[in-house]
């Protein structure tokens, strides 16, 4: 078969003949060859496969540079490729989702009307932070009040005064009166007040390193909790018995393994499992994660730094959370049990408890 017409390898290809010039000036998709007095671009056979996976990578909406680098690869890391821009893409409309479905439940709820039978329902909670048996100082920042509940991993030279700049930035809103309609913005400058206070611990010029923290805040609004999150503490909910990981760490490691790249088995264990894709502080992504959660009678929320879900089993934490009533008795359990095995890192938890207020 000789060279094809642009009309006749558009149609075969999939790709308009504009497209078809487009990634001829982009060098992503030459002719074979050009014809010297008409300069008709003439395309050949063999040049239809790559044609054809440029218009499907271009259906999944990936960028010209990013498909322009694909095609150079051999087939099996084009496909990792492909698999790594595809949970990037579902992980964003994650992202999306989740704001969506704040928006919905945060402009479609109203202050419930109390009927007769109905009880209201409250939070009783309790907050610890150690050092454990391998740092030096303590890092962390856990706090709990009647309407605020946080946890603020700090790393860095100045990681102490990071996590607790963070946390202190939140405290106003456990005193001020938040109507319903103003809780996205409310929390929207909370964050951002909490991001400018980390940034004034280093100071201007400061490298990322000199100060930095997580922060992973509850904010109670009388019958649910609005969510903020960025970096790799945790948020976990136990109802009915069951316990539910309900925040997504932001480290490379889960990203390798909402890719593919890593099995959770192989997280666990991998070197750089602590590395933060998304943290508070100087040059940081500050993106934060944000929903509302519906909160039951009997509902336990525990919130804890890495310090101890890295080290202490889920099935161990489930078994405290469960077992222990008390929140004051069940953080200090957990805290021992992370000690109990080696403490490498500060630990920090706080245990809120839905209860029925008395009347």
């Amino acid at each position: 078969m000789g060279l094809l017409t642009i009309g006749t390898f558009a149609k075969a290809s999939r790709l308009s003949p504009k497209a078809l010039r487009l990634y001829d000036e982009l060098g992503l998709l030459p002719p074979a060859r050009v014809d010297p007095v008409s300069g008709y671009r003439l395309y050949a056979p063999e040049q239809l496969d790559q044609a054809r996976l440029v218009a499907w990578l271009r259906r999944l909406g990936m960028p010209l540079a990013r498909i322009q680098h694909i095609c150079t690869l051999e087939s099996a890391a084009a496909a990792q490729e492909i698999r790594a821009f595809w949970a990037q893409v579902e992980a964003d409309t994650a992202a999306r989702r989740d704001l969506a479905s704040f928006l919905i439940d945060h402009l479609s709820w109203k202050d419930p009307a109390m009927s007769p039978t109905t009880k209201p329902l409250g939070i009783r909670y309790a907050a610890l932070s150690d050092t454990g048996l391998v740092r030096e100082s303590n890092q962390d920042t856990a706090y709990a009040g009647s309407r605020l509940l946080a946890v603020a991993d700090g790393y860095g030279s100045a990681g102490a005064p990071a996590s607790a700049a963070a946390v202190d930035a939140l405290k106003r809103l456990e005193t001020d009166s938040i109507p319903a309609c103003d809780l996205l913005n409310v929390l929207e400058d909370a964050i951002e007040q909490a991001k400018q206070a980390v940034n004034g611990v280093a100071g201007p010029g400061s490298s990322p390193e000199e100060a930095g923290t997580t922060l992973t805040a509850m904010l109670w609004t009388g019958s649910q909790l609005a969510l903020v999150h960025i970096g790799d503490s945790r948020v976990y909910l136990l109802r009915d018995g069951e316990l539910f990981q309900i925040t997504h760490d932001h480290t490379m490691v889960q990203s390798m393994v909402d890719e593919g790249r890593l099995t959770p088995e192989e997280a666990v264990s991998h070197p750089q499992r602590a590395l933060l894709i998304r943290a508070l502080g100087q040059g940081a992504d500050a993106t934060h994660d944000m929903r509302l959660h519906d909160t039951q009678h009997g509902d336990r929320y525990l919130l804890c730094s890495d310090g101890l879900s890295s080290v202490v089993q889920t099935e161990e934490v489930r078994r405290v959370l469960s077992e222990i009533t008390e929140p004051e008795q069940a953080v200090r359990e957990l805290i021992a049990l992370a000690n109990g095995s080696g403490g490498p890192d500060n630990i920090s938890c706080v245990v809120a408890d839905v209860t029925e207020l008395q009347q």
